[in-house]
């Protein structure tokens, strides 16, 4: 939110430069983007009159104004706008001027007519965002011609741009940020005046009724004033209109604005004469029904869209903008004022599906406080009267069935400084707390805080705890040694071994992905779970989303297989990725929390087999030290292919499971390559990993290599090979490597050759040919007996 300084200063004694107030508001918890002066960049623009608009010659699009801009003769202009008429006053670039952004302006011709400089509009000047505004901006017609732009709308003032947050409505104004302000610099700020005199006697409530026909509306206020007069805002509401980046367009419409502005909260003024039926109804729209808004386009509304209608037509859209056909004209004589509060997750939703995003809009959706539009009517009737605009009559509609009421938290003062790690008497905190219209109480070591309802973000004694060290100052909180310990145990340890897996993948060449742990229970059957799979009994959320993601996940399988469909569908033809998250199995107990399996996902394709994904397997449990590991073909797995599927078990128990993703399942989710995944439990992993490394000098005595080819069984699986060697190996077997395998000529049908390099040595003495060969012979001799297996 943009807030100018001079405007600020209207409700707040600030004396000090932008750049300080922000570096004080953003150590208040107030964060500044940046401090604007956006007059810096503007140049030799000046106010201009326009004397006579003729038609261009060559071009039906463009028009020729001869314009006053000073003492000097009037100069000739070339444009394409057509908001203007004759006499009226614009922003006037001169040959050699700037613009907001840099834009340099100079002579020229256009279709063949000299034209000497640029007429403006709001966005040139840097006062509207890009496609906000349509046509030139009007001056009032009082403006001094030839005087600089930036005098006349106080550009050479600088503007701060705050981020606010969602839970923060009650800053989204001019007076919440002053609030802000004086808490901050431990000021006082004022309210703008509210009070008025009713001079209509014609009650309101004989006139019209309202009718609030949905809860979506939580208070509905409405005002009436007759006699209005049409007119333009005087300079002082104009300036500070044009400051917020607000166009002025008449007294009436500019009263809504600047209120909207000052306050925080959206007015609308409907012409008394298109309510017909003298009601007002707040109710859902019918579905399919069309509507044209204040912006002359069409919207297609749904039954889930909150409208204001008067029983025939419909005249707004709740909270986002009111309809071309109650606009103000200048013929317009009788106005009702509405004031009202609807929910803000409905309007979200509603701008988002019609595509409609408004400063109103913007404010409601974030759930302003329904006592603040009581307080914004009243303004919008003192504005009124302040400007001679017109007569109030007497009279308030109000409907507000559920009133939203103070709230009170209780905090102990010294958990507060035990949270905080200050020393802060009790006093100090109700201080710091009062500041921010907190009324406190001290009640021994408590604090009773009153919330006033604009503060419905403080529910909590850490919200307080909050309040306080953001007022006393988060650069005044001293600092604190960590205390840290070199044993790395518990959650510490947990933490480094996930980092170290994240580290390991990284470096196999994946890239870390992060699914949603909810999913459909459609993905059950896409990835062919029997309907009795235990898998299929999944946590059910109570509020979801959508079907799509209804319940929290048993398996991470159709997480990673929608990452490979999204990728694939993008064109992306290898892709390596992994996720560390949960699963989550249901509790038997009614009542418990369901337990959350913490698991590491890897998956491939593209350039890639089921020998690739088991060296980035290989490589997870190597390097977290975790030895023993045994590979079982796994052939039940229903989401797998069944014959290119391994489980990788330690001490008998299930670590790992990996292998070719099943065809149909690939196919499912249209894909045409193999996929590969493995599912590996992280918990496993974080309970067997062996962190701690012991390092031991290099060897004194040499190693024999023997080398071994034996011919055996095609199904015979290299895992029961090594172990033979393993087993056999005795003392002296150091390292083994499989470095050939062989099916073809020489080899018969249904065999396969398979070649180790074995490597064996004792640290005690030279091995001899005899100590080598008995160990050689004993494994050949094993592999013979056991697994068939021949000498090559």
């Amino acid at each position: 939110m943009k807030v100018p300084v001079s405007f600020l200063k209207d409700y707040v004694d600030i004396d000090m430069d932008a750049k300080t107030l922000g570096d004080l508001l953003t150590l208040s918890g107030s964060k500044v983007e940046e401090v604007i002066t956006s007059g810096d960049e503007i140049q030799n623009v000046v106010a201009g009159k326009i004397l006579k608009i003729e038609p261009h010659p060559d071009a039906e699009k463009l028009v020729i104004c001869q314009v006053e801009v000073g003492e000097d003769e009037p100069i000739q202009i070339v444009t394409g706008a057509k908001n203007m008429k004759e006499n009226d006053i614009v922003p006037v670039a001169l040959h050699n001027s700037s613009l907001a952004g840099g834009v340099k302006i100079k002579r020229g011709k256009l279709r063949g007519i000299p034209s000497n400089g640029m007429m403006c509009s709001e966005e040139e000047l840097g006062l509207a965002d890009e496609g906000t505004v349509h046509g030139l901006m009007i001056l009032p017609e009082n403006t001094v011609v030839g005087r600089n732009i930036k005098e006349i709308l106080n550009l050479d003032n600088a503007v701060i741009d705050f981020e606010i947050t969602s839970n923060r409505p009650d800053c989204l104004s001019i007076v919440g940020m002053a609030r802000e302000t004086a808490a901050t610099l431990n000021i006082n700020y004022k309210m703008p005046a509210l009070n008025y005199e009713v001079k209509c006697k014609d009650n309101i409530n004989n006139e019209i009724k309202v009718e609030v026909r949905d809860t979506l509306c939580r208070r509905y206020i409405a005002r009436g004033v007759k006699n209005i007069k049409i007119q333009d805002s005087p300079a002082w509401m104009a300036e500070r209109l044009l400051q917020s980046g607000v166009r002025p367009i008449n007294n009436i419409v500019d009263i809504t604005n600047f209120v909207m502005i000052e306050l925080g909260q959206p007015l609308h003024a409907y012409d008394r004469r298109t309510i017909t039926t003298n009601t007002i109804i707040v109710e859902r729209a019918k579905e399919g029904e069309s509507f044209v808004t204040l912006d002359e386009k069409e919207r297609k509304l749904g039954s889930s869209i909150l409208t204001i209608k008067d029983g025939n037509n419909t005249l707004g859209i709740a909270g986002i903008m009111g309809g071309l056909n109650s606009e103000i004209k200048e013929d317009t004589t009788e106005i009702i004022f509405e004031s009202a509060n609807f929910q803000g997750t409905n309007v979200r939703v509603s701008s988002k599906k019609l595509n409609l995003r408004t400063e109103a809009s913007g404010r409601f959706e974030k759930d302003l406080d329904p006592h603040l539009a009581e307080i914004a009517i009243n303004r919008a009737c003192n504005l009124i009267q302040e400007l001679g605009a017109g007569d109030i009559m007497d009279g308030t509609i109000d409907i507000y069935e559920k009133s939203v009421e103070e709230h009170f938290v209780e905090v102990d003062s010294n958990w507060i400084n035990a949270f905080l790690g200050l020393k802060l008497t009790k006093e100090e905190m109700k201080g710091y707390l009062d500041r921010l219209e907190l009324s406190t109480e001290i009640s021994g070591d408590k604090l009773i805080v009153k919330v006033p309802t604009f503060r419905g973000d403080i529910n909590i004694r850490e919200d307080v705890a909050e309040e306080i060290v953001r007022i006393y100052g988060y650069n005044k909180v001293p600092s604190t040694d960590l205390k840290v310990s070199s044993i790395r145990t518990g959650r510490y340890k947990n933490q480094v071994i996930k980092n170290m897996v994240v580290d390991i993948l990284i470096a196999s060449g994946l890239s870390e992905a992060i699914c949603y742990s909810f999913v459909s229970p459609k993905v059950f059957d896409k990835i062919l779970l029997p309907k009795d799979s235990k898998l299929r009994n999944a946590v059910v959320i109570r509020n979801p989303l959508g079907e799509d993601y209804s319940i929290m996940r048993t398996t991470s399988i159709p997480s990673m297989m929608e990452a490979f469909s999204r990728n694939y569908s993008r064109s992306n033809e290898i892709v390596r990725l992994f996720e560390i998250g949960k699963n989550y199995v249901p509790s038997k107990a009614p009542g418990e929390i369901p337990k959350e399996k913490n698991v590491v996902t890897i998956g491939i394709y593209g350039e890639a087999d089921y020998f690739c994904l088991k060296g980035i397997v290989e490589n997870v449990f190597e390097t977290l030290g975790i030895n023993n590991i045994s590979y079982e073909r796994e052939t039940e797995n229903v989401s797998y292919h069944p014959g290119k599927t391994a489980t990788a078990k330690l001490n008998k128990k299930t670590v790992a499971t990996l292998g070719e993703i099943h065809p149909s399942v690939t196919l499912g989710y249209g894909i045409d390559p193999e996929c590969y995944v493995a599912e590996i439990d992280l918990d496993a992993l974080i309970e067997n990993a062996v962190i701690e490394r012991k390092y031991k000098a290099l060897p004194k005595f040499p190693a024999v290599t023997r080398d071994m080819a034996i011919i055996l069984d095609d199904s015979i699986l290299v895992q029961q090979i090594e172990d033979v060697i393993r087993r056999h190996g005795g003392n002296i077997l150091e390292s083994f490597k499989l470095f050939d395998v062989y099916k073809g000529e020489q080899i018969p049908e249904g065999k396969k050759s398979i070649a180790y390099s074995i490597t064996y040595r004792n640290e005690n003495k030279t091995l001899t040919d005899k100590d080598v060969e008995k160990v050689h012979n004993k494994i050949l001799s094993t592999l013979e007996y056991t697994l068939g297996a021949k000498l090559r």
